[in-house]
């Protein structure tokens, strides 16, 4: 792979064939893939994906999370995979194993975990293709991928690279986030990039008292958004702090705090998306 891809092949005189057989060799051995998406950062993009991956090990699957948030990789923090290097098997690169869950992450080939990426997009794409098509994941059942946020250069390659995967879009309750969340819509239905549906992330408040779900953040971005584009609105999650407690430690709510509301909501969405 040429680190100097710029990702436009009809300006490249590299004969990329052999990269793109081998990528499709080792995606075709996974039945299912899911890009998790949002239109900008912040709205728990990677709690979704870390815990959607999670709930598919739990019951049963056989799953690998890849994350190529290239500027914000959380999934090391999230699965308490800190100070984790990258293992290689010749010029395959070896994923992380928790059970029955294969990982994979940049942050695992980041010496300095507070280190600014300061790349150019040429590079970004390389490592992304390095990312998607090195790894050898084996036999899956399902491929959760981390997308970096936006509609730019980085989730393109993504979507690109991975055209028979599907979309699940994070977005919040306000307006803001539901103006950024129509631009990842309208990219995907501009690429024919298939889309699941969307997940209303902090929709509301858990009280810590009576365990009643209020409001927290203004407007209803994921119904508005659900109808607008014809797409599935397929979970509102509330905040809890048992979430952000799960994620810090390392262990994903799903697993440590199945029995809160958010926890109920989440698996709930999978068991009745994936039939698990």
């Amino acid at each position: 792979m040429s680190e100097s891809c710029s990702g436009n092949c009809s300006s490249c005189n590299h004969d990329c064939g052999d990269e793109n057989r081998k990528m499709q060799a080792a995606l075709g051995k996974i039945k299912n893939k899911i890009v998790v998406m949002s239109g900008k950062g912040g709205v728990g993009k990677s709690t979704v994906a870390v815990n959607l991956a999670v709930a598919l090990a739990l019951s049963g699957k056989k799953v690998g999370l890849l994350d190529v948030d290239i500027h914000g990789p959380s999934v090391p923090q999230m699965l308490n995979l800190q100070n984790t290097g990258v293992m290689m098997d010749g010029d395959k690169i070896l994923p992380q194993e928790i059970g029955s869950l294969k990982v994979i992450s940049l942050g695992f080939m980041i010496d300095d975990p507070d280190g600014a990426i300061v790349w150019r997009g040429p590079m970004k794409i390389g490592v992304i293709k390095q990312l998607v098509g090195d790894v050898e994941w084996g036999e899956l059942d399902y491929l959760v991928i981390d997308s970096p946020p936006g509609t730019g250069d980085e989730p393109l390659t993504v979507c690109q690279l991975i055209s028979d995967a599907s979309a699940i879009i994070v977005t919040t309750p306000q307006q803001v986030a539901a103006n950024d969340v129509a631009k990842s819509l309208n990219f995907c239905k501009q690429l024919e990039f298939n889309v699941l549906g969307l997940v209303e992330n902090m929709s509301g408040l858990v009280c810590p008292h009576c365990k009643e779900v209020v409001e927290l953040f203004p407007g209803n971005a994921g119904e508005e958004l659900s109808e607008k584009f014809g797409v599935k609105l397929l979970a509102k999650i509330p905040l809890d702090p048992a979430v952000a407690h799960g994620g810090d430690a390392g262990t994903p709510f799903v697993q440590r705090f199945a029995k809160t509301v958010p926890g109920k909501i989440f698996l709930e969405m999978v068991e009745n998306l994936f039939d698990c």
